[in-house]
C-alpha cells in the first residue's frame, strides 16, 4: 500500500523496530570442555575459603551463609596461575561480545581488574546489584548441581514504565540457567541477582569485571 508521501506499512513486524537493544552473552568457556580447570579452580576455592580469615569475616557482614573472595582476595587472576589460566580463556569471549557491543577499542583495550570467587551454599542468595566503574562484568560457573538457581536480570527499563499495563508472564526479569563450564557476560550498569539456592550442594563461581579506563 502507497500513500501520498511514500508506502505506508500496515505489517507490525516491519513497523516495529527494536532500539537499543540490552545484549548479553553466553557460551561454554572452551569447546574441549573445562573439566579439568573447573576441579583446580574448585580445589583451591576451598582452600581460599579455609585461609581467607578476612574473606570470612566480610562475607559474615555482606554474604550471610555464604562464601565470597569479592572484600579480600579480589584479584585472583594476579595471584593464581590457575585464575590466570581462566583469564586467558575469557579473553576471547570479552573480544567478541566487546565487538557486538560495538566498542571502540581503539588505542586503548579492556583490561580484567577485578576476579573473585563465590561460593553459595543451601539458601544463600545474591542480592539485587550491578558493578559500579567498570565496562563489561561476568561470571563463570565452576560447580552448579542440578537445580542450582540461575542468574537473573532485571529489565534496566523498569523504572521508567510509567503507568505501563502489567505484562504477560514475567516481563520484567530473564533468568540464564547456571551451567558449569559456561561464561555469562553482560555490561557492568545491567542490575542481576541470584535466587536463593535450594539445594544442600554448593553453588560456586566466578566473577569478575573489565575495564577500559
Amino acid at each position: 500500500m502507497r500513500g501520498r508521501h511514500g508506502p505506508i506499512w500496515d505489517n507490525a513486524a516491519v513497523a516495529t523496530r527494536a532500539l537499543f537493544p540490552t545484549l548479553v552473552y553466553a557460551a561454554a568457556l572452551d569447546r574441549r570442555g573445562s573439566a579439568a580447570l573447573n576441579e583446580r579452580l574448585l580445589r583451591e576455592t576451598r582452600q581460599l575459603r579455609i585461609d581467607d580469615a578476612a574473606g570470612r569475616r566480610w562475607s559474615d557482614k555482606n554474604y550471610p551463609g555464604g562464601y565470597t573472595s569479592y572484600g579480600s582476595a579480589c584479584r585472583m587472576h594476579r595471584m593464581s596461575p590457575t585464575f590466570a589460566a581462566l583469564e586467558r580463556k575469557l579473553a576471547r569471549h570479552v573480544r567478541i561480545f566487546a565487538g557486538r557491543l560495538g566498542f571502540d577499542l581503539t588505542g586503548r583495550a579492556l583490561s580484567m581488574t577485578d576476579c573473585w570467587v563465590n561460593v553459595m551454599p543451601f539458601r544463600v542468595v545474591h542480592g539485587l546489584h550491578l558493578h559500579p566503574l567498570s565496562t563489561i562484568s561476568g561470571t563463570y560457573y565452576v560447580q552448579t548441581p542440578r537445580g542450582s538457581p540461575g542468574i537473573k536480570f532485571e529489565d534496566p527499563r523498569l523504572d521508567r514504565m510509567m503507568a505501563a499495563p502489567p505484562r504477560r508472564g514475567d516481563g520484567a526479569w530473564v533468568v540464564l540457567p547456571a551451567e558449569a563450564g559456561r561464561v555469562v557476560l553482560f555490561e557492568s550498569w545491567l542490575r542481576h541477582e541470584v535466587p536463593p539456592n535450594p539445594l544442600r550442594s554448593e553453588r560456586v563461581s566466578v566473577s569478575f569485571n573489565y575495564s577500559w579506563f
